[in-house]
């Protein structure tokens, strides 16, 4: 997929640095990756998921040039993550800080190389390769204004093409890990030492096929739908929207966590007998476990 080079304010998202001598120590008992892969050239998405394996927040986490670590995520859900994370800290030596209204947050797209920005911290989105997000510090100015801005939506929009799950208020702990395909994007380390969830999440990828994953769909009517909301395929299926779009032609592009395959009624009555959404499937550009 060809992906024109321009530039977007990721307003809407904020920062968490992360900071203090067992900084790794403490993400590790936490959050689902490896976050000793983490560096200033290399990021990773994690999970930061409640003790059913509910996604709370995914984060996506850089090393700063200072050396800390930054967990960039939605920033209606920045106050709620730091809370939760701070009554695990007890003695470690980590001080969490909501950087949102310090630093600036950007999307960049068809690039191979990020532009050299000093003191910028980039982080690579899952999917085509030839997105970032940088977290810029206040002194950088005006950088980047050479590259053409565009609408929140067109990010909006490559990452329901690409098949980018993301959690906010209205799914955050609504879906376990593999529902978020979050092991299919590297997401999840099974190699690594405990965290919050842990069980659950490997008891699905050991024991269990997960039958029920985010996928994309495509409605042939006007249709109007949010993330959280609940509805019904015309094969039967329920589904949950991860994340939507509305296009210009009153159609919705939207991704959302259903079963793989055609279910029972006993899932139509979970919609509450809602009537059913007429929409097309569209391949993600990735492949799904069977």
């Amino acid at each position: 997929m060809s992906v024109d080079l321009q530039r977007v304010e990721l307003t809407d998202w904020g920062v968490i640095r992360v900071a203090g001598a067992d900084t790794v120590k403490f993400l590790q008992g936490q959050l689902s990756n490896d976050i000793e892969r983490i560096s200033a050239e290399r990021s990773i998405l994690a999970g930061y998921h409640n003790p059913q394996g509910r996604a709370v927040a995914l984060l996506r986490m850089v090393k700063t040039a200072s050396g800390d670590v930054a967990a960039v995520l939605p920033r209606e859900l920045v106050a709620d993550v730091i809370s939760r994370l701070r009554k695990f800290v007890l003695r470690a030596k980590v001080a969490l800080t909501d950087e949102s209204e310090s630093v600036r947050v950007v999307g960049i797209t068809g690039v191979d190389v990020v532009p050299d920005v000093a003191k910028a911290s980039w982080l690579g989105v899952e999917g085509t390769g030839r997105r970032f997000i940088g977290v810029l510090p206040p002194e950088t100015g005006d950088a980047l204004a050479d590259l053409p801005e565009v609408d929140r939506s067109v990010w909006t929009q490559l990452d329901i093409q690409e098949g980018v799950p993301h959690v906010y208020k209205a799914t955050s702990e609504a879906f376990v890990a593999q529902m978020l395909n979050l092991d299919v994007l590297g997401g999840i380390a099974f190699d690594k030492g405990c965290y919050t969830g842990q069980e659950v999440i490997a008891r699905a990828h050991y024991r269990g096929r997960v039958k029920r994953r985010m996928q994309r769909f495509r409605t042939n009517e006007s249709v109007t739908l949010n993330r959280g909301d609940s509805g019904r395929l015309q094969d039967g299926r329920s589904f949950k929207v991860v994340e939507a779009l509305q296009l210009a032609d009153g159609r919705c592009d939207f991704l959302a966590v259903a079963p793989l395959v055609a279910g029972s009624a006993e899932e139509a009555s979970e919609t509450g007998g809602s009537p059913a959404i007429t929409a097309e499937q569209t391949p993600l550009p990735y492949s799904l476990p069977e």
